[in-house]
């Protein structure tokens, strides 16, 4: 197991770098900090903001579980899908509906 934890850090710590090293072979001006490295692997290094982080972790308008990341490498989590999909009664009723 500790191989196993050993391996992901490894691994992660090669995205950040991969795509810390794309941005900087940009120019200057031409810098996002925010893209996809090769594999669609996102990856996004600006300041997070509320309205990012909710559209992330909570987006009772997007279906998809996996979403970008809003600081970092790799994906989140909407959790709103995902109790949604599970099940959940606090999800499943329509937003439309309380309006």
């Amino acid at each position: 197991m500790k191989e196993l934890k050993n391996a992901a850090k490894i691994v992660g710590l090669a995205l950040v770098t991969a795509a810390i090293v794309r941005e900087l072979r940009k120019e200057p001006g031409e810098r996002t900090w925010r893209g996809r490295l090769n594999f669609s692997i996102p990856y996004d290094f600006t300041l997070p903001t509320p309205e990012r982080l909710k559209e992330a972790y909570w987006n009772p308008t997007d279906d998809r579980i996996f979403t970008d990341r809003v600081f970092g490498v790799g994906w989140a989590i909407n959790f709103h899908a995902l109790f949604r999909k599970m099940g959940c009664p606090c999800c499943c009723s329509s937003e439309e509906d309380e309006d």
